[in-house]
């Protein structure tokens, strides 16, 4: 029986108390059927949500944090989340009940559920999102800074009675194997139980984790409500949130508290607030990076394994590159992670990488079968869908997922669809949440506690002109100084001049705890506990550059893999490369071209290096680099100044 069957009837329930006991409140009505389901055998009822029994002096301040957070959001009800695929099964089935998740067809798509959030919480809330640091310098001009004591009575009257009438859920979660070297554990309460299941998918929950808290292991505390509290009696809605939306980080704390949304990253405080913003934060202070980055291993046709990581805004080939299938013969990619990697420094003088997430949280439209077709496979079942489109055979669709186009629709507001319609099926930054180890090209160790050891590291922006398709960097400063001035051009360029750019450094601006320019000092300091000769190589690749006629000069996508075929043999030492002003660049014959055609003259504009265009951009750079009052590290203005020596020495020549 498909874990969608389990859904087809009513769970059964008990009343609820009018408010959470002291000692932790009382258990949810939330109940599955255990036992031989599926047998025609009587099954018992079990009932979920109680306080954990497990003892340690680190619980004992567990449970004082969340009596404490209980009294002020006053729900009706606490529930501690254990992570059982039966308690799982159970909040499925509660919010099929209550409207909030449409069962999808599971002879389509096995487990999987559709949510519509309501239209005024479908995305990031990056302008509601604080760093809420002792000092404003210590967030930089790159972030939303405010005072914690304000902020603080800010939200304390918000959160006051918010949870009143719903179920606050206690969520102990593990970002990395429960344990592991590199890991890190925090707890989510929240009033959402869509959350509870997104986080379920996204991270590991469970006993496990309390354990390590009744050790004494520290953990990050994360709070959550949608700023809906319901009256007695008062019908709930399918999608509650508020208009008021706020997204806090206490950096000197190790806190979070999200106010008013429901939607991804705003609820699922484990994904962006927790493992890059505060992770950020604790990784400076113990010397390790949390980056907004894919992990993959590349597999080489003698089978040797190569890892690499790589940093991409948005919309620049991030999760096609994590599940790359390369278009070259004999190469293989395992993918490791798609969004997100801590990277720490080993004894051994390398640098190692975790994936600290369990799941893919990924934007659907635009991955297609003739995109990202190992994504579609990944999607079979067993996934949470939000606001995608709903087909009339109760399988999903959005744009890009097939090139014919259904002929009628419920879009993604629960409204009539058809191509005459005139706007998006689905909303543009629809979702969908999955397993990674559904991935059927996940690497078997993927969840592995020590992670791998990396052997390169790219970054990449979108850039119609001027950065070539790939260029090495000449050490790890040189890297470092690559990944600070990552951008996207905003928009076209006029002939001769460099459009405006978009800064994205080290595709983590939106992300960064702390002031980016110290961010920038941090990996000069990161690097300089690497051994030379075992640091990963630092790469930048563009496959989006253009030719005077406006057309794409590289064809992208499988064939990426001829990028990463040089760069793996550049880690093997066995390919030269040609010198430029801004770095190594491939000698064009070096590279596999065998079975596409690409013209001479598109791999000379793809390499080109217009020593002016490059001095405009190294004035755009100082620019930005000012921006932060002088706290960028000396080293990168060195080498900024060496760029512009060695771009006029080729102007001259």
């Amino acid at each position: 029986m498909a874990i969608a069957d389990l859904f087809t009837r009513p769970a059964a329930s008990r009343p609820a108390a009018s408010r959470p006991a002291a000692s932790g409140g009382t258990e949810t009505a939330v109940r599955a059927r255990a036992g031989a389901e599926g047998t025609g055998a009587a099954s018992a009822s079990r009932t979920f949500g109680a306080r954990p029994t497990t003892a340690g002096a680190g619980l004992d301040e567990l449970f004082a944090w969340v009596d404490e957070i209980a009294a002020l959001t006053q729900p009706a009800r606490i529930h501690w989340v254990d992570g059982s695929n039966a308690e799982n099964e159970a909040l499925l089935r509660q919010q099929v009940d209550e409207g909030k998740l449409i069962k999808l067809n599971p002879e389509w798509r096995p487990g999987s559920y559709l949510a519509r959030s309501h239209p005024s919480d479908v995305a990031r809330t990056e302008a509601r999102t604080f760093i809420a640091s002792e000092r404003a310098e210590d967030a930089g001009p790159t972030n939303n800074w405010a005072d914690p004591a304000e902020m603080r009575e800010t939200l304390t009257p918000l959160f006051a009675g918010s949870m009143r009438g719903r179920t606050m859920y206690v969520v102990p979660f593990s970002m990395g194997a429960v344990g592991g070297p590199l890991s890190h554990i925090g707890v989510q309460v929240t009033d959402s139980a869509y959350a509870v299941t997104s986080i379920g998918i996204m991270t590991r929950v469970g006993s496990d984790v309390l354990a390590q808290i009744a050790a004494g292991k520290p953990w990050v505390k994360t709070v959550h409500s949608v700023g809906a509290p319901l009256a007695p009696g008062e019908k709930d809605v399918k999608w509650p949130c508020n208009d008021e939306k706020y997204i806090v980080h206490y950096p000197e704390t190790l806190e979070v508290w999200s106010f008013g949304s429901g939607y991804g990253g705003n609820a699922i405080l484990a994904k962006k607030c927790f493992a890059l913003r505060i992770a950020s934060v604790i990784g400076r202070d113990e010397g390790w990076l949390a980056e907004h980055m894919l992990l993959i291993r590349v597999i080489s046709p003698e089978g040797k394994a190569y890892h690499v990581a790589a940093a991409f805004p948005s919309a620049c080939g991030k999760t096609n590159l994590a599940m790359l299938r390369p278009t070259i013969p004999g190469w293989r990619v395992e993918t490791l992670g798609d969004d997100i990697a801590w990277l720490r420094p080993g004894e051994d003088g390398r640098l190692w990488a975790i994936n600290p997430e369990a799941g893919f949280f990924g934007v659907a439209p635009g991955t297609g079968e003739s995109t990202n077709v190992t994504a579609v496979e990944t999607l079979w079942g067993n996934t949470v869908f939000t606001n995608v489109a709903l087909r009339p055979d109760g399988d999903v669709w959005w744009e890009g997922l097939t090139d014919d186009v259904p002929e009628e629709l419920t879009d993604w507001e629960g409204k009539p669809w058809t191509p005459a319609s005139g706007r998006p099926a689905a909303h543009p930054n629809s979702r969908f949440t999955v397993s990674a180890g559904q991935c059927p090209q996940i690497a078997p160790d993927w969840d592995a506690p020590e992670g791998v050891p990396l052997d390169a590291i790219l970054f990449g922006g979108r850039r119609a002109t001027n950065v070539p398709l790939v260029v090495e960097a000449t050490d790890w400063t040189h890297g470092v100084f690559l990944g600070s001035n990552i951008s996207s051009e905003r928009t076209a360029a006029a002939e001769g001049t460099v459009g405006e750019l978009r800064r994205d450094p080290f595709a983590m601006l939106p992300f960064c705890g702390y002031n980016m320019a110290d961010y920038f000092g941090h990996w000069l300091k990161v690097g300089q506990q690497l051994r030379f000769d075992r640091a990963p190589r630092v790469f930048q690749v563009n496959w989006f550059r253009k030719g005077a006629d406006g057309r794409f000069l590289w064809p992208g996508f499988g064939d990426n893999a001829r990028v990463i075929d040089w760069i793996i043999r550049r880690v093997e030492g066995s390919v030269p490369t040609v010198e430029s002003a801004i770095g190594r660049l491939p000698v064009t014959s070096d590279l596999n071209l065998d079975g596409i055609e690409v013209p001479q003259e598109d791999l000379d504009a793809l390499f080109e290096v217009d020593p002016e265009l490059w001095l405009q951009e190294t004035d755009l750079t100082e620019e930005f680099y000012r921006t932060f009052d002088g706290r960028v590290p000396a080293a990168l203005y060195a080498e900024l100044a060496a760029l512009r020596y060695r771009l006029k020495l080729a102007q001259q020549s």
